[in-house]
């Protein structure tokens, strides 16, 4: 049985600081979030644990999608979104995603957001795998993370009713007697382990922190996603939902056996603009997995690359995008292009080799329509929440619109539900840390044993694996802290796979190889019982999940 800490180890609160609302994560959500609470809320407050601009939305080179094309409709968009979901999507978040986003999207632009246009004045659209229609807005070319990161961190800084601690983790919620937020405590880095924890007391948290991409050897993710934020609402007892739907990005480049850590996505927006894959004999292997062949959502191109790598013994497969010209490069996806060069592979002339690596967490805390959390006071959006949005498989380019789209509505509700400040109660919670030693040994089990391909005999060894691991002692400290949480998550995530014994979306079951709605149309709800994950089924109406 895996137990892990029900708190982290860390030394008692050398200072304290008071605010309404505390937002952790600087990202679309959390920026977004915390620009639309001003004038709402008296003091908000912003925490990041690197600088304000870091994260992972500064990294999305697609895009984002909204029906903002001729002909393109909402309803359209729904269908591609449910479809890509495979049947575990919740059908009212999805049309509140997108009914509101086109909305959402132009007041980004009014922002001061600037997106790629025709020549015409139009705004440029393109495809992505799972869309119908041309309905991803970009911006410089391939930098549309960086551009969208740019236009709110300026937003930011022109608010100065918007307070920013930057290189603080949030450690641990506070709780009130009733079993509301209060509090969280905060480790201010570089100003010494004890020294630097201290305890912000609050109405409400909303938290915004991204995934869990370095529960893997590689992955997309920038290093600061260690799934704090999910693992923080897991301890004080909060519901995460989903978990064993992790999307691996099937364009990857890879960089060699050894290469681990974050790693270069080759857009899927590439493929969108007419590149598409090759095996080593320079055979397109797409044409009849898939009506939608190289465009096809993005767990079935994973799953054709990872099946092509095990029946030839390749270490990757390979992305031909060499008849798209240098001139086409340089203009459209230049960061890409510079990227890929600086790897020793030029694109205009040569093969891409790409494999699947992890990118995204559709899983994680589940919340309602708008927002909230099974614990009253904390909010949670992007990729640390479970919206229902993303069901088994998220859609090309939802990611930032979800952020945007679920935070704005946060705000819309959190100003009115704003209790009085209230004082921890006291906290009775076991507390531990992980050794930061162990780290490299989970990512390499969750890698080999919870990745792209699953089975049971995997599964049960790396929740043995996870369990022995857990145990392993360590000294607070950010590294320790972090390695807690991916173990934390890393269990939780193992557990909740072993269950789902059919194939879903991204869940890729070698031993149950069929989607399985009449057992496993639902959601694995996780909290934590006394530092061990328990693990409960929810059964979902299928009318409420589209059919699909």
């Amino acid at each position: 049985m895996i137990r892990v800490p029900e708190r982290l180890l860390a030394g008692e609160p050398g200072w304290s600081r008071t605010a309404d609302v505390v937002v952790i994560g600087t990202g679309i959500a959390g920026l977004t979030a915390a620009l639309r609470l001003r004038g709402h809320v008296d003091k908000i407050l912003v925490v990041t644990k690197d600088v304000l601009s870091a994260g992972s939305t500064q990294w999305a080179q697609g895009g984002i999608a909204a029906a903002l094309g001729p002909g393109d409709t909402p309803a359209e968009h729904e269908l591609d979104t449910l479809v890509a979901g495979a049947g575990a999507c919740d059908l009212e978040a999805v049309r509140v995603l997108v009914n509101e986003g086109p909305e959402a999207v132009r007041e980004l632009i009014a922002l001061g957001a600037n997106f790629d246009h025709s020549a015409a004045g139009e705004l440029s659209l393109t495809r992505e795998g799972g869309h119908h229609r041309d309905r991803i807005a970009h911006a410089g070319g391939d930098a549309t993370g960086a551009e969208i990161q740019r236009a709110l961190v300026a937003a930011i800084e022109a608010a100065p009713e918007i307070e920013v601690i930057q290189h603080a983790l949030a450690v641990d919620l506070q709780l009130d007697a009733a079993g509301s937020v209060c509090g969280l405590t905060l480790h201010v880095m570089g100003e010494g382990q004890r020294d630097g924890v201290g305890e912000v007391r609050c109405r409400a948290v909303v938290l915004a922190s991204g995934g869990l991409g370095q529960v893997f050897s590689q992955t997309t993710n920038p290093g600061v996603s260690t799934g704090d934020g999910m693992a923080l609402a897991l301890r004080a007892g909060a519901v995460l939902r989903d978990l064993e739907f992790v999307q691996f990005h099937p364009t990857v480049m890879y960089l060699g056996p050894d290469s681990t850590g974050q790693q270069p996505l080759i857009s899927e927006a590439v493929r969108g603009e007419g590149a598409f894959l090759v095996d080593f004999e320079g055979n397109r292997f797409m044409q009849g997995v898939h009506e939608l062949a190289d465009l096809a959502p993005r767990d079935v191109v994973a799953k054709a690359i990872t099946r092509k790598m095990h029946e030839e013994g390749k270490p990757h497969m390979w992305l031909d995008a060499r008849h798209l010209g240098k001139e086409f490069w340089e203009r459209r996806f230049p960061t890409i292009l510079a990227t890929a060069r600086s790897h020793g592979v030029d694109p205009v002339t040569e093969l891409i080799p790409v494999s699947p690596a992890c990118h995204y967490a559709s899983g994680g805390v589940a919340t309602d329509l708008w927002g909230r959390s099974t614990i009253p006071g904390l909010y949670a959006t992007g990729e640390v929440a479970c919206s229902g949005v993303h069901g088994a498989n998220r859609l090309a380019s939802n990611s930032l619109l979800e952020g945007l789209v679920f935070s704005r509505r946060i705000a819309a509700v959190l100003p009115d539900e704003l209790g009085e400040q209230s004082e921890p109660a006291e906290d009775r919670r076991t507390p531990g840390v992980v050794a930061a030693k162990v780290r490299t040994a989970m990512q390499a089990t969750m890698t080999e044993q919870v990745g792209v391909l699953r089975n049971a005999p995997g599964l049960a060894a790396a929740s043995a694996a996870l369990a022995e691991l857990a145990q392993t002692e360590g000294e607070e400290g950010t590294e320790g802290w972090e390695t807690t949480n991916l173990v934390s998550i890393s269990a939780a995530l193992a557990a909740s796979a072993a269950l789902r014994e059919e194939t879903r979306g991204t869940h890729w079951r070698e031993d149950f190889a069929d989607r399985n709605d009449a057992d496993f149309a639902g959601h694995f709800d996780v909290v934590l019982v006394d530092g061990t994950p328990v693990i409960t089924f929810n059964p979902a109406d299928a009318t409420d999940r589209g059919q699909l």
